[in-house]
C-alpha cells in the first residue's frame, strides 16, 4: 500500500466509492480542489495501483477542510482512514492554517476527537423540491463577478475570506443577490444544491430561498446543508416544506474560529470545502 497525490483518473473511482455509501460529491470539486490545494488531496493504493481510499483538503486565508475521507469497505479496519488523515492534516499545517474544520458522520467522530477535534454545531441535509411553473431555470437569477459585499458577508459567516471556493461555486452555478445576502444556486447530478446561501437577517434569508425555489424547476430535488443552531433557518426550512434527510456533526480543531452560524444557511459544498 502506497501514499500517492490524489489524480484526476481517481475521481471516477472516488465517485463510485462515495455513490455506495449515498454521499453526494460532484467532479467539479476534485477539479477545484486540485487546482486550489494540489498539496492536500491524497489515495492510498493497492499493490495493483488502484486507488481504494481517498482524502481532500484545502486552504482558505487563515482556516482549512479536511473532507472527501473514504476507505473501500474491504480495506477499513486497517489504520488506512487514519493515515489519510494524518497526511491532510499535515499539509494544512505546513500551509500555514490555523483553523482546521471538517463535518463527521457518528462513525468518524470518534477517529477526529483522536486529534483535537471538538464539535461546534450539527450541519442538517434539508431535502425539498423546485417551486417553477413557467420559466426557464435561471431566468430571474444574476451572473456577476464575485461581489465585495458577498465576500464579506461570507468572511462574516466563517471568520475567513473564502474568494476561490466562493468564485468557484458562483461560476458553476447562478446568483442571487440582495443587499444583505446572497444564495448561489449550484446543480447538483440531477438536483440542485443551494450553496453557499449567507444572510444578514432572516427576512433576507426568506426573499433569497423563496426566490431560489421559485427559479428552480418544478418537482426537481432540492439539497441544502446548514447549521442546526441557525433557528431562523430551521423555522424556514419547515415552512417551506423541506425535510431533513441526514445530519454531521461540524467539528474543528486549532484556534476556535469566529462562526457565526445565525448568517448561515447553507453550506458551500457536501461537507469538502465549508
Amino acid at each position: 500500500m502506497i501514499f500517492e497525490p490524489f489524480r484526476t483518473d481517481d475521481i471516477a473511482v472516488f465517485l463510485k466509492m462515495a455513490a455506495a455509501e449515498n454521499w453526494v460529491a460532484e467532479p467539479w470539486e476534485f477539479a477545484f480542489l486540485q487546482a486550489v490545494f494540489p498539496e492536500g488531496s491524497f489515495c492510498m493504493r493497492d499493490s495493483n495501483g488502484k486507488g481504494v481510499a481517498f482524502v481532500t483538503s484545502i486552504r482558505h486565508e487563515k482556516s482549512g477542510w479536511i473532507g472527501n475521507l473514504i476507505v473501500a469497505e474491504e480495506f477499513r479496519g486497517k489504520g488506512i482512514g487514519d493515515a489519510l488523515f494524518r497526511k491532510a492534516l499535515e499539509a494544512l499545517h505546513a500551509a500555514g492554517v490555523r483553523t482546521f474544520w471538517l463535518t463527521a458522520s457518528k462513525m468518524g467522530k470518534s477517529l477526529y476527537e483522536r486529534y483535537g477535534f471538538s464539535s461546534i454545531d450539527t450541519i442538517a441535509r434539508w431535502v425539498g423540491i423546485g417551486r417553477q411553473r413557467h420559466a426557464t431555470f435561471g431566468q430571474n437569477c444574476e451572473s456577476f463577478s464575485i461581489a465585495q459585499s458577498v465576500i464579506s458577508i461570507d468572511s462574516h459567516s466563517w471568520g475567513d475570506r473564502r474568494e476561490p471556493l466562493l468564485a468557484a461555486t458562483m461560476d458553476r452555478g447562478q446568483v442571487l443577490r440582495e443587499e444583505s445576502g446572497f444564495i448561489v444556486v449550484q446543480f447538483c447530478g440531477e438536483a440542485l444544491q443551494f450553496g453557499p446561501f449567507s444572510a444578514l437577517d432572516s427576512g433576507t434569508a426568506e426573499v433569497l430561498f423563496e426566490t431560489a425555489l421559485r427559479t428552480s424547476p418544478l418537482g426537481k430535488k432540492v439539497f441544502l446543508d446548514a447549521p442546526v443552531s441557525n433557528r431562523s433557518a430551521l423555522r424556514l426550512f419547515n415552512r417551506k416544506g423541506m425535510r431533513i434527510a441526514g445530519r454531521n456533526e461540524l467539528m474543528y480543531a486549532g484556534v476556535k474560529p469566529d462562526y457565526r452560524p445565525e448568517m448561515l444557511y447553507g453550506l458551500a459544498t457536501m461537507g469538502s470545502c465549508g
